[in-house]
């Protein structure tokens, strides 16, 4: 290639951009040869968690910091269903842009007593004139046994907050 970028070489471009495949310096695809594998999911539960108030832990390094005690709710979904135990705990970081990162670690009963442990890391960013934006990465861990499935997947969510009522729900996703 002697260096010469033409029109179709860069509407080609823009669309392997478009379609998320990453170009190295106008050389194409940097793996040609492996398939562009776009992620569908498929929805596994929701979670209506109550919650109790706010502590306020102060200020540290990265912003204000604050911790929300989990105190039960239920969760939902095609294949599982079960009641949040109390105890888990929400912890929070209130950066100085604005921007909410929540670590939310809590166990789920499932309804044959099989104990799963969540661990929900939330961005909630503002956006303007519209609803925050509010997405998740969820690692879960089961016992082995009928749930044993969840170790083996990806998780995606959402988080809804319920207000006044002291609760959230939570929708979750598995990434295929």
């Amino acid at each position: 290639m002697d260096g010469k970028v033409t029109r179709r070489g860069a509407l080609g471009a823009v669309g392997m951009l478009a379609a998320g495949t990453a170009l190295a310096q106008g050389s194409g695809p940097l793996e040609p040869n492996v398939p562009l594998v776009l992620p569908r999911s498929e929805f596994v539960w929701e979670a209506l968690v109550e919650l109790a108030p706010t502590l306020a832990m102060g200020e540290g390094p990265l912003g204000e910091r604050r911790m929300v005690p989990i105190t039960g709710g239920v969760f939902a979904g095609p294949r599982i269903r079960g009641r949040v135990l109390p105890g888990g705990a929400d912890r929070q970081l209130v950066r100085r842009d604005g921007v909410r990162r929540l670590e939310a670690l809590y166990e789920m009963q499932a309804e044959d007593g099989a104990i799963i442990t969540v661990l929900n890391k939330v961005v909630v960013a503002p956006v303007q004139g519209g609803e925050d934006y509010r997405f998740s990465t969820i690692e879960v861990t089961a016992p082995d046994g009928p749930h044993a499935w969840l170790n083996r997947l990806a998780f995606v969510g959402t988080l809804h907050s319920l207000r006044p009522r002291m609760a959230v729900l939570v929708r979750v996703y598995s990434l295929a």
